[in-house]
């Protein structure tokens, strides 16, 4: 075999910039044909800006690309499908309301006589989804499919156009452990069948079980390329952040105190009739970090909602400390942060910042009435920038300036400022959501020391993550979220991915539910 018949995807010197931002410099990557090749980074590293050079999104500024052995310089994702490139986004690109079949075939008709295209198309999709173990009802509306499925018809999509490449950007992120081994196995059928598979991944587990060979970048450089069965998780995380990270959370045993927030039997129904929360109730005590876990869509979105004072509950009540919460009694954020409750919500986008406000801005949302920042009736600015500035030096946020609009901030930096904000108005219960969600290993480190902190200090944690790694890093207890109803509570110590899987999937092991009746 000549040496470019070896590779399906090869890259020198691929270069890219966005005005003062170097996102790619002078990369060069050579991805074996039938292999699985994983790309680790931290946020800002240039991963996704690679792939979507590769896959026509974005064009390189200089350098030189090779897909299957033939030079490729593509003018849109087009000409990537024609080369035989498939992308599944992190954020599927499906349409809801179209059957299975329609989104497969969508854009990629034989001709105006429709019922043709979907008759050829049922019958391929019929064989590729037997081959790969990729079984999906090719009737069913896309809104009707769990996530799993889901994905499995936007990889369907790629090999029916044909892809003999196929890019993969942190596919088990609303994944079962369940569903992910599938994935994998499927993803290993392809390999074994000649596809090359890219894995854009941040959870090195899955790179270690999965990858053949892992390149590594950082700050928008290529830094390592190695064999996986070479490497470990202490030298890839080292090689992302370039220092030593430690992957394990140090934490002594919890010694819970009095309960701070109680919750009795809360329900909520949407304006669309569709009960979201169904009769849940548990309780947080002090110096104790109770997790959450739940795939995503599950009803942990709108619970935090509920005890963040966002929504309204439509039957049963919370309370924080002696104060409660009920339909007929209900609070907004601001009442219930002066209960003691502080909040870091799951989107930080659309929930805990506004884009356009300075560093400073930002770090007073909902607090911005308080006396320390103002004085009489105006805004004290020397005090919020001098408070915001030790705060952002304090948390290591970069860059530590007050007057940078959040915007210009990387994900982790955007969600340190947002746990800063809440952690340092010093609140006896705290709602964490998502917390390290888009943050890299080096950000992560450093929120999950916080989490741990303001437990040992007294304080009541709740902790909603899709990432079981870390509900079972964090958490001293577990409850287990699946179609709005709490369906079980582990202790931390006896928690397994297995068991925690198959209870996020709603079913409960027989030896949970007995002892959840007696």
């Amino acid at each position: 075999m000549d040496q470019t018949d070896r590779y399906a995807i090869e890259l020198s010197g691929i270069d890219k910039r966005f005005g003062d931002v170097h996102a790619n410099k002078h990369i060069d990557l050579q991805v074996r044909r039938g292999s699985i090749h994983g790309i680790v980074g931290e946020n800002g590293a240039g991963k996704s800006t690679l792939m979507s050079i590769i896959y026509g999104f974005y064009h390189a500024d200089s350098g030189e690309m090779r897909v299957l052995g033939k030079p490729f310089r593509p003018h849109g994702s087009q000409d990537a499908i024609k080369a035989g490139i498939g992308m599944v986004h992190q954020h599927f690109m499906l349409v809801s309301n179209f059957t299975v079949l329609e989104n497969v075939i969508l854009g990629a008709e034989d001709g105006w006589h429709l019922g043709k295209s979907l008759a050829a198309a049922e019958q391929l999709l019929g064989e590729l989804a037997r081959d790969y173990g990729l079984e999906v009802p090719l009737h069913a509306k896309i809104e009707d499919l769990p996530v799993g499925l889901q994905q499995r018809v936007e990889i369907l999509k790629a090999l029916y156009r044909g892809a003999r490449i196929l890019i993969l950007d942190e596919p088990t992120g609303v994944l079962t452990p369940q569903e992910a081994d599938h994935l994998f196995e499927v993803l290993k059928k392809l390999r074994d069948q000649g596809t090359t598979i890219i894995l854009i991944t941040h959870k090195l587990r899955e790179i270690l079980a999965i990858t053949d060979r892992v390149s590594i970048m950082r700050r928008g450089e290529m830094v390592h390329h190695v064999a996986t069965c070479d490497t470990n998780k202490e030298q890839l995380a080292e090689l992302m952040v370039g220092r030593k990270v430690r992957l394990k959370v140090d934490k002594q045993p919890a010694k819970p105190g009095q309960t701070l927030l109680s919750v009795q039997d809360l329900s909520f129904v949407d304006d669309s009739g569709v009960e979201r929360v169904k009769s849940v109730s548990f309780e947080v005590r002090a110096g104790e970090v109770v997790g959450i876990a739940g795939v995503s869509g599950n009803g942990q979105s709108e619970l935090l909602s509920l005890l963040g004072g966002i929504l309204t509950p439509s039957q049963g009540s919370f309370t924080i400390g002696k104060q409660q919460v009920s339909p007929s009694a209900p609070a907004s954020p601001r009442t219930v942060r002066a209960m003691g409750l502080g909040h870091v919500p799951e989107d930080r986008h659309k929930m805990g910042l506004i884009n356009r406000f300075e560093a400073q801005e930002a770090f007073i949302l909902g607090y911005h009435h308080l006396p320390g920042y103002n004085q009489g009736l105006l805004q004290d600015k020397r005090a919020i920038l001098t408070d915001c500035q030790a705060k952002m030096e304090k948390w290591d946020v970069r860059p530590p300036i007050p007057t940078l609009r959040t915007a210009n901030f990387s994900g982790g930096n955007q969600q340190k400022l947002v746990i800063a904000r809440e952690v340092e108005q010093d609140p006896d219960v705290l709602l964490v959501g998502q917390p390290t969600r888009g943050v890299d290993i080096g950000a992560i480190e450093y929120i999950h020391q916080q989490v741990i902190a303001m437990r040992d200090k007294g304080k009541a944690v709740l902790l909603v993550s899709v990432e079981l790694d870390e509900i079972m890093s964090l958490s001293d207890r577990i409850l287990v979220i699946a179609d709005g109803r709490l369906v079980g509570e582990l202790d931390a110590e006896r928690a397994d991915e297995k068991t925690l899987g198959l209870m996020m999937a709603n079913i409960v092991p027989d030896e949970i539910a007995a002892e959840a009746h007696s």
